[in-house]
C-alpha cells in the first residue's frame, strides 16, 4: 500500500467515525415520506408520525415509529385487546433494533436482531445518512416496492429538546 492509499484509508475511517459520533444519541421523528418513481409522495405513517431512534456508543440502535393517529384500545391491558385491535395497532407501527455500523460516510447498516416484523430478523436495513443542519435524514439506498409502487423513502429526525 502506498502512502496515498494509507492516507485515503485513514481519511475514510475518520469520516466514518465522524458520522458514527454524530449519530449517537436519541432522535425524534419529524416526517416519513415515500416517493414513487412518478414523483407521487405519500406519508406511510400519516402526516404526524411519532418515532424515536437511538444509537448507542456500544454500537446498537433501536427504532420505534408509529402513526400519530393510532386509536387507543378498548382495554387498558394489552393482553385483553381484541385481535382486530392488535392487528390495527401493529399495522401502524414499525419497531426494530440491533447492532449498527457506518459502512461509509453516507451509509449506515442496521443489523436487525429484534423486530415487530419477524422477516427482518437476521437481515440488514441499509440507510443513506445525511445531516442537514440539526436534522438527520435516513433514506432507502435504492427504490423498493413499498405500498404498491417502486418508492424511495426518507425519514427526517431531530434531537429532542
Amino acid at each position: 500500500m502506498t502512502v496515498t492509499d494509507h492516507t485515503a484509508a485513514g481519511n475514510e475511517r475518520e469520516a466514518r467515525e465522524e458520522i458514527r459520533r454524530r449519530l449517537l444519541g436519541a432522535w425524534h421523528l419529524v416526517s416519513y415520506t415515500a416517493t414513487s418513481t412518478d414523483g407521487k409522495v405519500i406519508h406511510p405513517l400519516g402526516p404526524a408520525p411519532h418515532g424515536l431512534i437511538v444509537y448507542t456508543p456500544q454500537g446498537y440502535m433501536s427504532a420505534q415509529l408509529g402513526r400519530g393517529d393510532r386509536p387507543p384500545m378498548s382495554s387498558a391491558r394489552l393482553e385483553d385487546a381484541t385481535a382486530d385491535e392488535l392487528a390495527q395497532a401493529a399495522a401502524g407501527y414499525v419497531a426494530y433494533g440491533g447492532p449498527f455500523e457506518v459502512v461509509d460516510p453516507t451509509t449506515v447498516e442496521h443489523h436487525v436482531t429484534t423486530s415487530l416484523f419477524p422477516n427482518w430478523i437476521g437481515r440488514s436495513q441499509v440507510r443513506t445518512v445525511n445531516f442537514e443542519g440539526p436534522l438527520l435524514k435516513l433514506g432507502l439506498v435504492t427504490p423498493t416496492r413499498l405500498w404498491g409502487a417502486e418508492r424511495t423513502a426518507e425519514l427526517t429526525w431531530n434531537r429532542p429538546t
